[in-house]
């Protein structure tokens, strides 16, 4: 199993705040870098294209309020993953976030998506401190 792990982020809302945001993927359309297209999404479901690499669908399959979210592969995918959400509080006005993808892959692929993963992850977390 490969483990992939964002930088830890503070973002400047409550853990109520990023969670609810995180726990709805039509929000996630705002955290997406230029390179995701054809972007699909309800409330608990959502498929995109990540130019140059794959298309993904994901799932949220379990929730902890204020503090975790995992997310699995749904529908065509290359690989198997699951994608964790993890947040804590700072303060009352402020939360840590970490987001890390763990996955099933092969050691050739392994070698080409480590780092564009790395910052596909890293643009999301970096993307929540502007969230409204």
């Amino acid at each position: 199993m490969t483990r992939i792990e964002s930088d830890k982020t503070v973002v400047g809302k409550s853990p109520e705040e990023v969670f609810s945001f995180l726990s709805n993927f039509n929000n996630f359309e705002k955290l997406m870098p230029e390179q995701v297209t054809n972007w699909k999404s309800s409330e608990d479901e959502c498929s995109f294209t990540i130019a140059g690499m794959a298309s993904l669908g994901m799932k949220i399959i379990e929730k902890q309020p204020n503090k975790f979210i995992l997310v699995t592969r749904n529908g065509a995918a290359p690989f198997d993953f699951t994608l964790e959400c993890m947040l804590s509080e700072k303060n009352p006005s402020e939360s840590e976030v970490q987001l890390a993808f763990n996955a099933e892959l092969n050691p050739m692929l392994k070698m080409m998506a480590v780092k564009p993963l790395t910052n596909f992850l890293n643009i999301l977390v970096g993307r929540l401190k502007d969230i409204s």
